[in-house]
């Protein structure tokens, strides 16, 4: 089932408000999919998605890799790499997908951390190599 992006339905936005784990698939150098656990937060009025991270973790070097790769090609008009996040309990499941970019300014990071300890409950530990990657949302799915 598709969702508006910038307007779900109630049961959709409260389900993605919900403490779960979620998975992130960004494309490797070699196009082949890398899918990892992350917490992701959705804030729909801006319509994206972000997930923190460390700036050295595999992740983060996979949307850096696309936008060398694809800066080269496209003479500097860099949108995003493609990137999907998922979280699912039951028969309940949410996809959002976007173009990826990382963010390292402080107030980037201050916010998409506020944003996740809200959703999750915790602050997370102080980490001086944190980044943000912010996906900017094009497609919304799921039955929640």
């Amino acid at each position: 089932m598709s969702h508006d992006v910038l307007n779900p339905t109630p049961e959709y936005l409260a389900f993605w408000r919900e403490r779960h784990v979620c998975t992130l698939t960004t494309p490797r150098p070699d196009g082949t999919p890398h899918v990892v656990p992350v917490g992701v937060t959705y804030d729909p009025e801006a319509g994206l998605a972000r997930v923190i991270s460390n700036r050295h973790s595999k992740k983060v070097r996979n949307i850096l890799a696309a936008q060398e790769t694809q800066e080269t090609q496209v003479e500097g008009a860099w949108t995003g790499a493609r990137v999907a996040v998922c979280q699912m309990e039951g028969r309940r499941w949410a996809t959002l997908e976007g173009r990826a970019v990382i963010r390292t300014d402080g107030a980037s990071v201050a916010d998409a951390v506020a944003r996740y300890a809200e959703r999750y409950g915790r602050t997370p530990s102080p980490n001086p190599d944190r980044v943000v990657m912010e996906i900017t949302l094009d497609r919304a799915m799921g039955r929640a």
